[in-house]
């Protein structure tokens, strides 16, 4: 028997008993929390690991170590847990009763086991049809009941078969959420399938699972997938092409393979229209097939969207200004003007400039030039915040475009398409320069061919995260008319946010404000990262509360260039946590962050069940260990998280300048550094000075400004979709 009062670190390597509870199972990845039954204990022990299907009732079989969780107490961390069906009366009830059959709940499987006994579940395997004699179960039920066994089976002798390759089962899980019951057959035919199809998993990942399978180094279908992960890996710094000679120099080094075997392959590729080839400017390059469709597509239909007379027809453009100007009791400028003659007289458009130009003006002054045509009009934007921030300045409604194209969130495909199109007559895009190419291609491809749309957005911030760089592409291509803002206007010119954004903008140094003057604009100059990290607290925790009112949490917002370093995300997070949430009455760690109550939180990708999205800012209110959840507050509303959803959420007392596009702050503060030299470019910086809409503060050392204002650091992107709207 084993002495319950002192647990050693290590009391045995297995552990053989029958579930009797299911506290936590993830079935993404199979994380489960179990409570045991193992005889000679006489209270259930917790059991930690990954196991893709599990019920109360059956038996398991598990390898692993005891360890004393600081929360949970003592627990037995499974490298390994094997589970086996019941053979017991009671177990095969409790089983069968769990929910994970369909068509069975506890009632039903007294029934059953009063029929069948303890040989009910061989009965529901080979003689399903037997099961009609139980009281109140049909043939439907009975074949549902079948249906629903076998595919549990299927996944756990998949399962078995991974393992029997060395493959784990959170891996095993994953792919087979993916591939299904013929996941064994489509890794053994192509392994590295799984670094495209698989999220998580990525070449290195495939090429060691390949290696299980019996790929050889030198095959030809590990180098064509290197190939393939050398042009794909690209799109991580947003391009959708890439040199010949890069993606040969690429393969060569992730693979460990010469030069002339990663060429020969590429022709291989190219034969087999896994990749395409072609030349810009003497340049070879190479694109892989999804990308090169998806620009294409964007191509295509632009092309075709183009075409044609607007649907609001001829408009008198002298007559709609006079009646705008009169509604609205303002001028517009000549320079707008003319912006808004171009706009109305084209199907496909692109409004673009600075802050303080007059795009929301010009775009207020179309719609209702347009108004007497009576058409339908779709508002969007790429993220939930600049959707509303649209909203708000339109006085209509606006959607993200993942809502306007109505995203199956279980599968990521759209409702939308070229065979179901949009019911609008006019589409208006805002933030266009976050648009990357799939994104867009699934867009254009739901616009129907008689509507309009409108591109707005300024070209000189960040390009979109994902690849491409569609708003520049389309610009530089002079396909559609462009109105380039660039005429700062009166009320604008008084704020030194605007006027500094341009000055960056244009490579010059921002101005200073007027001494002893309270402005909206500082440069604090830093003497190294630490005297940053110093200066950064004191300016957040103590002299812009105390000299502008604002509230440190829920008003100013830490953006800066990089995750890593000391005044990186990361690092930054901690400080200003323990500066602005010190003393919280819970706290939880979940995938290597700590998450604790009172902390401002971001949530990094869209949630349509939970109705927010990729920026939303909240502040999580309440831990619930014991109900395996979480409360965040986003402005008011509370949401409840799984624990096993906290991947969704990160601490956000500073977030990364990437992650800030979209958005607005009513208080930014910026750290610029040597050390974030890799990232120093002037529309980092730019797109950076435009998030604040109050108060911008940079701590900057003088020399990496210099740096970030050269403009010589700013990133080619390598694209197809200019060429492709010119050719």
């Amino acid at each position: 028997m084993i002495d319950d009062s002192q647990p050693s670190e290590r009391l045995f390597e297995r552990l053989q008993g029958t579930v009797e509870r299911v506290t936590f199972h993830n079935e993404e990845n199979g994380f489960s929390v179990l409570k045991v039954r193992v005889r000679g204990r006489k209270d259930p022990v917790a059991v930690v690991g990954h196991v893709p299907t599990v019920a109360t009732g059956e038996k398991i079989d598990a390898e692993g170590q005891w360890m004393t969780d600081k929360v949970h107490g003592l627990q037995f961390r499974a490298d390994r847990i094997e589970t086996h069906e019941p053979t017991g009366k009671d177990a095969v009830i409790r089983f069968l009763g769990s929910g994970l059959i369909s068509g069975v709940g506890p009632a039903m499987a007294e029934r059953i086991v009063q029929v069948f006994g303890a040989k009910a579940l061989d009965v529901i395997e080979n003689e399903p049809m037997r099961l009609v004699t139980v009281p109140g179960l049909g043939k439907q039920t009975a074949a549902r009941i079948a249906e629903s066994y076998r595919e549990r089976k299927a996944v756990k002798d998949v399962m078995i078969a991974f393992q029997d390759k060395g493959i784990g089962t959170a891996r095993a899980v994953a792919i087979w959420k993916v591939l299904g019951p013929e996941a064994v057959k489509l890794v053994e035919e192509d392994p590295y399938r799984l670094a495209r199809e698989v999220r998580g998993i990525g070449f290195a990942g495939a090429d060691e699972i390949a290696e299980k399978f019996g790929i050889d180094r030198a095959a030809p279908e590990r180098v064509r997938a290197g190939i393939a992960h050398a042009i794909e890996s690209a799109a991580d710094d947003g391009h959708t092409a890439v040199p010949r000679a890069d993606v040969i120099e690429r393969a060569e080094r992730l693979l460990g393979v010469d030069a002339d075997a990663v060429a020969a392959e590429i022709e291989g590729a190219i034969a087999q229209g896994e990749v395409e080839t072609f030349d810009i400017d003497g340049t070879a390059y190479l694109a892989v097939r999804r990308l090169a469709r998806f620009e294409r597509s964007v191509a295509n239909r632009l092309k075709a969207l183009a075409e044609g007379r607007p649907p609001w027809g001829r408009i008198d453009v002298d007559a709609a200004v006079t009646r705008f100007e009169a509604r609205k009791g303002m001028q517009l400028s000549p320079s707008q003007r003319e912006a808004l003659a171009l706009v109305a007289g084209a199907k496909v458009s692109v409004i673009t400039g600075g802050p303080g130009v007059g795009k929301t003006t010009l775009l207020e002054a179309l719609l209702a030039t347009i108004a007497a045509a009576k058409l339908t009009v779709a508002l969007a934007a790429p993220t939930g915040r600049a959707a509303r921030r649209m909203a708000d300045q339109a006085g209509r409604e606006a959607k993200t475009i993942h809502r306007l194209l109505e995203i199956d969130p279980t599968t990521g495909g759209f409702k939308r398409s070229a065979s179901e199109p949009l019911e609008a007559d006019v589409v208006v895009i805002d933030e266009a320069s976050m648009v990357d190419v799939p994104l867009m291609s699934a867009l254009v491809e739901a616009i129907p061919l008689n509507a309009a749309l409108i591109l707005i957005g300024d070209v000189d911030q960040l390009p979109s995260v994902g690849p491409g760089q569609v708003l520049a592409d389309v610009i530089a291509s002079g396909l559609v008319p462009v109105a380039r803002l660039t005429e700062i206007f009166r009320q604008a010119e008084e704020s030194r946010i605007i006027i500094n954004a341009h000055r960056i903008n244009r490579g010059e140094w921002p101005e200073p404000p007027p001494s002893g003057e309270l402005a909206d604009f500082y440069v604090i100059e830093a003497r190294g990262a630490d005297d940053a990290l110093a200066k950064i607290l004191e300016v957040v925790g103590n002299r812009i509360p105390r000299r502008f009112g604002l509230d440190p949490m829920r008003d100013v917002q830490v953006i800066t260039p990089m995750q890593k370093g000391i005044c990186g995300a990361r690092n930054l997070n901690d400080r200003l946590a323990e500066l602005l949430n010190g003393a919280p009455l819970d706290r939880i760690e979940r995938f290597g962050q700590t998450y604790a109550t009172g902390d401002k939180v971001m949530q990094i990708e869209n949630d349509y069940d939970r109705d927010v999205f990729n920026g939303d800012l909240g502040i999580l209110k309440r831990i619930r260990q014991q109900e395996d959840e979480i409360v965040v507050a986003f402005d008011g509303r509370e949401v409840k998280y799984g624990l096993e959803d906290l991947e969704a959420l990160t601490r956000a007392y500073a977030i990364t300048i990437h992650k800030s596009q979209g958005s607005e702050y009513p208080a930014v503060v910026i750290p610029l550094l040597r050390d974030h030299a890799i990232m120093l470019a002037r529309n980092l910086l730019y797109t950076a000075a435009t998030r604040g809409r109050q108060l911008v503060v940079l701590v900057a050392e003088p020399r990496a400004l210099e740096m970030a204002l050269s403009g010589d650091r700013i990133r080619r992107r390598f694209t197809r979709l200019k060429s492709m709207l010119t050719g």
